[in-house]
């Protein structure tokens, strides 16, 4: 994709979503996303990554409006739909749709194929008559390596990586611009992993696409995104283009994570070093100001437990949520910074 075309489709700006959990007469809240912002442009592929309730799940629901935030923008296609009302957000279901993470779980155990595929052609009106209804869902399960007489048979009666290619169908299915995959392939087998990760890239040459693709697999995550976001407790820690994100990351959280994907070859990972985290895990309810991962970073100071660090750009479409990456990682520059929701002005 050439950098000097791309247009934002997604622009996330300052989204929150909090949860009430008070407990007997403490109120308490749990932040599990807390003020995070990025872009994603027309037909890439941008990966959220983090490790097991770091919030990016709860984003992706997010942005495809199954809960409602708490505060910031969702602005898809230049029009903010973060506080719109369900009327108007039709024209916005149909071009943004979400594959989920359990395909069983997400799928109608009452309903057959076609009924579960056709809903959606249905209830937007796209195709009225019942046989041409048919004929599209069985070009759709073709299209994800299915066959028409799967129509009439129920989720039960499938594998893991059939009903996922199912949960693919369905969202094929209003012809959208572009798909939130949450976690599409850690449900599936390593076998079935591939073949499905192979037919999502095709697809998405085929109609023109853009994913948003969540997922904690960091192997899997390098081959098919363009750019990558790093997430931690809910705060966004560092945005990058997938290459440089993987061979020079910046942040001290990246970093440690980058240092645990499991290498093939034992003389390589021998000669490696891994990042051991130590401290405790600091607590999302009623977060304290700081950096979320002072208690874990061996390059804290007293500053990164008191105020909380901004997403800035320390190089060319590279941001880090940190006070001392220049200092960790020996870049020093004469040019003013850039906040990345600045940056994300400049560039609409």
């Amino acid at each position: 994709m050439n950098k000097e075309n791309r247009v934002p489709l997604l622009e996330v700006k300052n989204l929150k979503k909090y949860f009430d959990v008070t407990t007997f007469s403490h109120k308490k809240i749990l932040a599990a996303v807390d003020d995070i912002s990025f872009v994603v442009y027309k037909g890439e592929t941008f990966g959220l990554v983090g490790e097991s309730g770091c919030g990016k799940t709860t984003t992706g629901r997010l942005i495809v409006k199954l809960y409602q935030p708490t505060g910031g923008s969702i602005i898809f296609d230049g029009v903010d739909y973060a506080n719109q009302s369900d009327r108007k957000l039709k024209d916005f279901r149909k071009r943004v749709q979400m594959i989920f993470q359990d395909p069983y779980a997400s799928l109608n155990a009452r309903m057959t194929v076609l009924e579960i595929i056709s809903e959606g052609i249905k209830t937007h009106g796209i195709i009225k008559n019942k046989k041409q209804i048919e004929a599209r869902v069985h070009e759709l399960l073709e299209k994800v390596g299915l066959k028409r007489e799967h129509a009439s048979r129920y989720p039960h009666e499938f594998s893991g990586g059939q009903r996922q290619r199912i949960g693919i169908a369905r969202a094929l299915a209003l012809n959208p611009e572009m798909i939130v995959a949450d976690e599409p392939i850690s449900a599936l087998d390593v076998s079935i992993q591939a073949q499905v990760i192979n037919m999502l890239e095709d697809l998405q040459k085929e109609f023109d696409l853009t994913y948003l693709f969540i997922a904690h697999d960091l192997s899997m995550v390098r081959h098919i995104s363009d750019r990558i976001g790093v997430m931690y407790l809910g705060k966004m820690m560092e945005i990058g283009e997938s290459d440089d994100v993987y061979e020079k990351p910046l942040h001290p959280y990246t970093q440690s994570l980058l240092s645990s994907i499991p290498v093939a070859d034992p003389k390589i990972r021998m000669s490696e070093k891994r990042i051991i985290l130590e401290g405790d895990v600091m607590s999302p309810i009623n977060p304290k100001p700081g950096c979320r991962f002072a208690s874990r970073c061996r390059y804290a100071k007293d500053r990164c437990f008191q105020e909380t660090p901004e997403l800035l750009e320390v190089a060319p479409e590279r941001f880090v949520a940190c006070h001392f990456v220049e200092d960790i990682n020996g870049l020093f520059t004469d040019r003013k910074v850039s906040t990345y929701k600045e940056k994300g002005e400049e560039k609409v």
